[in-house]
């Protein structure tokens, strides 16, 4: 029988710091001085992030009476059903901000996409245990990985919810690196996202980084065909960004990337949010303006501050101590998860808490990245701190599974 000394304890107090530092932050958005002038259900934000909380803790306690068994049979159940959820919502879902990924059930609006992060880490950890040597000759296993993962990909651009398709992509190299994928094969995957980032601020600089990772490359696997395939791909990928640049992107679009790599060419326009949130964060300084205090904030300067742009808010009010306290839990948190799935013995147990471990890196990276106009305003709330239910609850429920697995680590045996 587990002793109850040994439950991870410190990744609850993390957990608590970080949602009730999501509070602060959406109250003072949504309720501070010139909170009149915003719709009603824009007030009611901060009461309803409260009651997801709440939801969420009872999800959280409940999880951990489920036998840790249940998520390896039932993941392609589950991931079955979520997927079923997104079809429909293609069909009958409520459109919000331009997105058709919201599924009206009674009150309540919830986000599928949101929900099949979990089911599609669940069923992907199922079918890798077990198969934990793909190798360059035989990749049947990393394609049927993939395919996993593109499933509810393209069903979340049916949806035009890019930006939690992105959360997908982020993690897979990741899951199938943590499965044996060799090195050089882990790099080609992540290589056009590299490639491409570069080549938004500058095509040589796009060049001089498809030469460097196919030059990693050839180290690590020593396989012709592999260095070749990485220098067409970099070289595709550089061509195809500069296509879509300047050729293909709608003007809207092409407009924030102009943004991201130079805000000063339209501040007043499509520069106006990377402006306003840089101006926010650095005007904040050592200690912040106060509580409530903030001019970009409270003046509504930034659109969706309690969702996108909370990090902003966080770093306006409380300055650069508030800032480092956020950065400092969410370091701690990837860290004790991270030795979470080292500790473990079983192989999906291991692949389940490494995913969450890296849904949470990307969510995390995206949203202060753009916030802090290091990445492209995407449009990803930031894990237990942004407003929003769906989010809330499912961030939720994947660390309650993850507690769950670390506590029964001695139990849970890789045989039956």
């Amino acid at each position: 029988m587990n002793d109850k000394r040994e439950f991870s304890w410190i990744v609850i107090f993390i957990w608590a710091g970080l949602f009730s530092i999501g509070l602060i932050a959406i109250y003072s958005a949504t309720q501070g001085p010139v909170s009149q002038f915003l719709p009603s259900f824009i007030q009611d934000n901060f009461y309803r992030q409260t009651l997801w909380i709440a939801l969420s803790i009872v999800a959280l306690v409940s999880i951990q009476f489920i036998s840790p068994r249940i998520f390896q049979e039932g993941a392609y159940f589950f991931y079955a059903i979520s997927i079923l959820l997104m079809i429909i919502t293609i069909f009958f879902g409520v459109e919000v901000s331009g997105s058709k990924s919201w599924l009206r059930i009674g009150p309540i609006n919830f986000q599928t996409g949101e929900i099949t992060k979990l089911t599609t880490i669940l069923a992907a950890a199922s079918y890798l245990t077990g198969r934990r040597n793909i190798t360059s000759e035989n990749l049947k296993t990393a394609f049927v990985t993939v395919m996993i993962f593109a499933v509810p990909v393209v069903l979340l651009l049916l949806q035009n919810e890019a930006g939690v398709a992105i959360v997908y992509i982020g993690i897979l190299p990741v899951v199938l690196f943590w499965s044996g994928l060799p090195y050089g094969i882990s790099l080609l995957m992540v290589a056009p996202a590299l490639i491409g980032y570069f080549t938004v601020l500058n095509w040589k600089w796009g060049i001089l980084a498809a030469i460097i990772i196919t030059i990693v490359i050839f180290f690590l696997q020593r396989r012709t065909w592999l260095t070749v395939t990485s220098l067409v791909f970099g070289a595709l990928v550089i061509i195809g960004t500069e296509v879509a640049l300047h050729h293909v992107l709608q003007p809207h679009q092409r407009a924030r990337i102009e943004a991201f790599t130079n805000p000063q060419l339209d501040p007043l326009g499509s520069g106006w949010n990377v402006l306003q949130a840089k101006t926010a964060i650095g005007s904040g300084g050592l200690q912040g303006k106060g509580f409530m205090e903030g001019t970009q904030t409270q003046l509504r300067f930034l659109p969706e501050q309690w969702t996108d742009f909370i990090f902003c808010v966080v770093g306006e009010e409380f300055g650069f101590i508030g800032s480092s306290i956020v950065l400092l839990l969410y370091i701690f948190l990837f860290l004790k998860l991270l030795n979470m799935a080292s500790n473990q013995k079983h192989p999906f147990a291991q692949l389940v808490i490494v995913s969450v471990t890296f849904v949470y890196f990307v969510h995390f990276l995206i949203n202060i990245g753009s916030a802090t106009a290091v990445l492209p305003i995407i449009g990803i709330p930031l894990p237990f701190i942004s407003y929003g239910g769906t989010a809330f609850l499912t961030n939720t429920i994947m660390l309650a599974i993850c507690l769950n697995l670390d506590f029964n680590k001695r139990t849970f045996s890789i045989y039956r």
